[in-house]
């Protein structure tokens, strides 16, 4: 319970769309506001991600349509899938690297078919092969089956490529993945990959950061807030490392790291706390933010997405230490 004394109380007021922003984003916002407002949502429920996800299953249906390539998937030992995509054309620096792909969805959506075609979208993006980890996840499955999941699929992409031709990624919920790899796959002694891209990255599990309460009625995608997502660390303390690892004991043998967030997101504080823990561990980190954007940015439907986008194949090029002669377009 807030103090009275020490919390501030904020007059209601009615927050508009930013002109600052490219008019596709400014659509996106306007939409999904008078979405929210019709269906009075008040909180985010994992029914409620999966309707939202929907529409952008129908979106990498079609982009993946024309994918050029080889797709296999490997069953790894827990059971869990990782699919794996390689174009055609990845000669050269970009036949020797490889993309570890870690799908956010609180936890609860985002594997199945979209983990699939995201490692088809990723792989064609890249122009290089691309890893998707098909995680277990709740409410059958909290924590460790997820982490357990994405270290057996880290162990076996290193059997194919060395750790400094590998470049890990997570969205949101595939954030705290990734970066709870990071410390897992450190105490277990497996060598860390080259680079790693946080996006919008879900940290701290106990929802300390001080953007859950200033944006908890301003992120259009995660409105209300996602309380539920603590259940994801079931029996296991919400500060353990491994569950939020903002917590982790971050040394400068982590890998060097991008971080992409908005001013709008719910999780805006745990990805910056995250470069300030990085940035005084030694670790060379960026970190971007979009001009409101709201948790997972616009859903790639504006000119901001795509820099940011730019920005991360940018920064993995640079880990990966392509040519510009032989980076994709």
């Amino acid at each position: 319970m807030a103090s009275e004394t020490t919390a501030l109380n904020r007059p209601e007021q009615l927050i508009p769309v930013p002109t600052s922003l490219s008019s596709q984003a400014q659509a996106y916002l306007a939409r999904r506001t008078a979405q929210l407002v019709a269906s009075g949502q008040t909180h985010v429920e994992p029914e409620a991600l999966s309707d939202f996800m929907d529409p952008m299953l129908d979106m990498m249906r079609s982009l993946a349509a024309g994918f050029q390539g080889s797709a296999t998937v490997i069953t790894l030992p827990s059971g869990a899938e990782l699919h794996r995509a390689k174009p055609e054309g990845a000669t050269g620096r970009l036949g020797e690297v490889a993309y570890f792909d870690i799908h956010g969805g609180g936890f609860a959506v985002g594997g199945g078919e979209m983990c699939a075609l995201a490692a088809k979208l990723k792989a064609a993006d890249y122009g290089a092969e691309v890893f998707s980890v098909d995680y277990r996840m709740l409410p059958e499955y909290p924590y460790p089956a997820a982490l357990d999941d994405c270290l057996e699929a880290y162990a076996e992409i290193l059997k194919s490529y060395s750790p400094s031709a590998l470049v890990v990624a997570g969205t949101s919920a595939g954030g705290n993945l990734a970066a709870a790899l990071m410390l897992r796959a450190r105490d277990e002694g497996l060598p860390l990959p080259a680079g790693l891209f946080l996006f919008t990255p879900a940290l701290d599990l106990t929802l300390a950061g001080d953007s859950h309460q200033a944006n908890r009625f301003l992120d259009v995608n995660l409105y209300g807030g996602i309380d539920y997502i603590r259940s994801y660390a079931g029996a296991e303390d919400l500060k353990h490392p491994y569950v939020s690892p903002l917590f982790g004991n971050i040394d400068s043998n982590w890998p060097r790291t991008l971080l992409a967030t908005g001013t709008r997101d719910l999780l805006l504080s745990d990805t910056v706390r995250m470069h300030r823990a990085l940035r005084n561990a030694g670790v060379a980190a960026e970190l971007h933010v979009i001009e409101a954007g709201p948790h997972g940015g616009f859903l790639g439907a504006s000119p901001e997405d795509a820099e940011i986008m730019a920005e991360a194949r940018r920064f993995t090029y640079s880990a990966w230490d392509v040519p510009a002669s032989c980076r994709s377009a």
